[in-house]
């Protein structure tokens, strides 16, 4: 397999959601797989906008995460190249300034509607004369600049995941790239970095195919080959639908609700594929399988669900060298054997483990139970089954069995109705505090 050079290129205009995340993450499995080399972009152009502390948090995002970037770029360390790229091109006549403002532009393409025509920018500055160029300058109105299309030249690509691709440039507008205050647009910055930073494979939102039919007239006009390109269907909520809940998904929502990031790398690393969403936790077994061809072109489902279905199962294998270091004090490794089984997230294991460490709230006995524990408390002994010798010596002396023998031992024993296998539970609570448990509890 030939390595694959991919990029990621947030904007730092906010923090990372669930989508960004999952094009973070298949470029990078993109790259790695093939052993090639994933870089982060930060698009970061729009001065007003962009701010530093979006920067360290989409990099503390995609550490957390475990996406490593081979290499970080900055768009704003890069205004050169986008100047000498844009004269190059005006040049060779394939930009061009226009100076329509918006609502002249909104006017033009409501008067193409209502004539059922398409949309699209008419070229009307291609018509002004040097001397109503001149004119309109002098009357302060500063132009904006398109990229112009070449109408003869048939736009078609074989894309990763939607196949063959074609476009007629003639039903495309030529695009703005770049503002009458002389800032960026994406197209032209976007697509010089593609070529100077030798990226060979764009995987993004389907939302972009469009501009990909643009951009490869702009690679072709500056004398590269573009790279291959795959557009990937966008996320949607469970109910089919685009959610604004979506876009508000982020790493601090994940950890706050305690979810692991190896759950979320492995939900989203196949979502939208023909592959099951399962637990794996280890990232070689993901990239074993992973591959565009199982990318499919229906919208790909987010379920909140199935995340935590998928993380409480990761976190019911973890092995306790993973988790040490977030445990409470003093919980060694036959107490997260203990209660991993019953929780959901590491955020948990505290409330199980106060039944080891106390205090406990023991229910109201009644009478017969209270006289059931009295003997418990007189039949407790230690040894490598305390719970079982219990149990046993119970049931044989008092000949009660099922939720009778066991209920009241481990209400006494936890305050609880349920939790952890008592079995593994009762050697860590210790001869004395369950001794004193049970006699607390006889009343």
């Amino acid at each position: 397999m030939n390595s694959k050079t991919t990029r990621f290129a947030p904007s730092p205009t906010g923090r990372l959601h669930v989508g960004n995340i999952r094009t973070a993450l298949h470029n990078w499995m993109l790259a790695r797989k093939s052993g090639g080399s994933f870089i982060l972009r930060i698009d970061d152009t729009d001065a007003a906008r962009s701010k530093e502390e979006y920067v360290e948090a989409i990099r503390a995002d995609l550490a957390w995460l475990g996406i490593e970037a081979d290499r970080e770029e900055r768009q704003s360390e890069r205004l050169d190249a986008y100047e000498a790229a844009f004269q190059r091109l005006r040049e060779a006549g394939r930009i061009y300034p226009a100076y329509e403002t918006q609502q002249e532009l909104e006017l033009k393409r409501k008067v193409q509607l209502g004539r059922g025509l398409p949309p699209i920018y008419d070229r009307g500055a291609l018509n002004l004369t040097e001397e109503q160029r001149a004119a309109k300058e002098a009357e302060g109105i500063a132009p904006h600049w398109r990229f112009k299309l070449d109408h003869d030249e048939k736009i078609a690509w074989e894309d990763g995941v939607r196949g063959h691709q074609k476009f007629d440039p003639a039903q495309l507008s030529d695009p703005v790239i770049r503002r009458a205050d002389g800032s960026w647009l994406y197209m032209l910055p976007s697509t010089v970095d593609d070529v100077d930073m030798g990226v060979t494979q764009v995987l993004r939102g389907e939302d972009h195919v469009s501009n990909t039919a643009v951009q490869i007239q702009m690679f072709t006009a500056m004398g590269a080959a573009p790279p291959a390109f795959a557009h990937e269907a966008l996320l949607v909520g469970k109910e089919g639908k685009l959610s604004k809940r979506l876009g508000s998904l982020g790493c601090d929502a994940f950890r706050e609700r305690g979810i692991e990031p190896e759950a979320i790398i492995a939900l989203l690393a196949r979502l939208g594929t023909s592959l099951p969403v399962e637990p794996i936790a280890d990232r070689e077994d993901l990239l074993e399988t992973f591959d565009l061809s199982t990318f499919g072109r229906a919208p790909a489902k987010f379920d909140d669900a199935e995340l935590e279905r998928v993380n409480t199962a990761i976190v019911h294998a973890m092995p306790y060298d993973a988790v040490k270091h977030r445990l409470p004090a003093g919980m060694d490794e036959a107490g997260w054997h203990a209660v991993q089984p019953n929780i959901s997230t590491i955020g948990e294991v505290g409330e199980w483990w106060r039944l080891v460490t106390g205090p406990i709230e023991q229910p109201e006995f009644s009478d017969e139970d209270r006289a059931y524990l009295a003997q418990a408390a007189e039949a407790l002994a230690w040894g490598d089954d305390p719970w079982g010798a219990l149990t046993t010596a119970l049931k044989d002396s008092t000949g009660r069995k099922g939720k009778a023998l066991f209920l009241p031992l481990r209400q006494a024993l936890t305050g609880m109705n349920q939790g952890p296998d008592m079995g593994e539970l009762l050697p860590l609570i210790g001869e004395s505090e369950a001794l004193a448990r049970l006699e607390r509890a006889r009343g």
